[in-house]
């Protein structure tokens, strides 16, 4: 095995053109971390928000190597070979990777152990590479964040985003009702096939529409358009009701004015998700979806 790798790496903010193909050392795990050689990687706004310097400065230091996920095989585990042996197919996603340590942007990473997970499928890499930040923040989202629960009504803010899809489908899958915004009418279509019974049409708000229709609001809200929407996804939620911010489709991480008395309604809660993937029972759900898709994508093959 060559001693360097090709990676993309950033020196400074700014545009696309200040991502540059490098070689670089590849790095040496110690003990409690995985050196993954990476098959497939997705892409992430929230990289584009790094790349672009809207990250925190105490949140990413430079250079660096973006990418918060990959998957790939593992490559060496010193110390850990039981539980992740060389060859074996694995996921990685968060935990300041592609911030405070180097990402997936490249052919190899390294990740402590805690964050890397065993996963058995037979899915191609270019649709495994796909999955990892996607399922794991649409399941967390929902019943960490959320506490979604059986019966309830669900609101997807920004529903044609890749989580918005795959938060339909798990929320509909586990006995909920799921409505779901698009600015995009031709996109009614796409959102009924991923579980959702009702599609508004955001114009930038939307509360008027939702409570015309559920006078008391939802239940639960699951914000990822951002800062641009939140005051008006939380008048869409019934009093005890719950929005979680997880994502920033809207490009905007702040808000210019925010008074907590007069922007949160009387009893609704506000929460986010950001979580990462790591060795517990939550991130059951990204082996019983690669399961099910196994499944489908070999009686499609018969």
């Amino acid at each position: 095995m060559s001693n360097t790798m090709r990676a993309v790496v950033m020196h400074t903010a700014g545009g696309p053109e200040v991502l540059k193909i490098e070689n670089r050392p590849i790095p040496t795990p110690k003990d409690g971390q995985v050196l993954i050689r990476i098959r497939a990687f997705g892409l992430n706004r929230s990289e584009m928000f790094t790349r672009q310097g809207h990250s925190p400065p105490s949140a990413v230091t430079l250079p660096r190597i973006l990418g918060i996920e990959a998957v790939g095989t593992v490559e060496a585990a010193p110390g850990s070979s039981d539980r992740f042996p060389q060859g074996v197919t694995v996921a990685t996603c968060m935990g300041d990777m592609g911030r405070l340590f180097d990402g997936g942007y490249a052919e190899y990473t390294c990740v402590p152990v805690g964050q890397c997970q065993v996963i058995k499928t037979e899915l191609p890499w270019d649709v495994l590479g796909a999955m990892p930040e996607m399922l794991q923040t649409a399941w967390g989202s929902l019943f960490e964040g959320l506490d979604l629960k059986k019966g309830e009504t669900l609101l997807i803010r920004g529903g044609t985003t890749s989580i918005g899809l795959a938060a339909a489908a798990i929320a509909k899958n586990h006995g909920v009702t799921v409505l779901a915004t698009t600015r995009n009418p031709s996109s009614q279509s796409l959102l009924e096939k991923s579980g959702v019974t009702k599609v508004f049409i955001d114009s930038g708000s939307i509360a008027e529409q939702v409570k015309a229709e559920y006078p008391d609001g939802v239940e639960s809200v699951l914000e990822l358009v951002g800062a641009t929407t939140l005051k008006d996804s939380l008048r869409c939620a019934k009093p005890k009701g719950t929005v979680c911010m997880s994502g920033i489709v809207g490009n905007k991480w702040t808000f210019e004015n925010f008074t907590p008395f007069g922007d949160i309604p009387n009893t609704v809660r506000l929460t986010v998700y950001g979580g990462g993937i790591r060795d517990d029972p939550r991130t059951k759900v990204v082996r019983r979806v690669l399961a099910r898709l196994d499944k489908t994508s070999r009686k499609l093959q018969e």
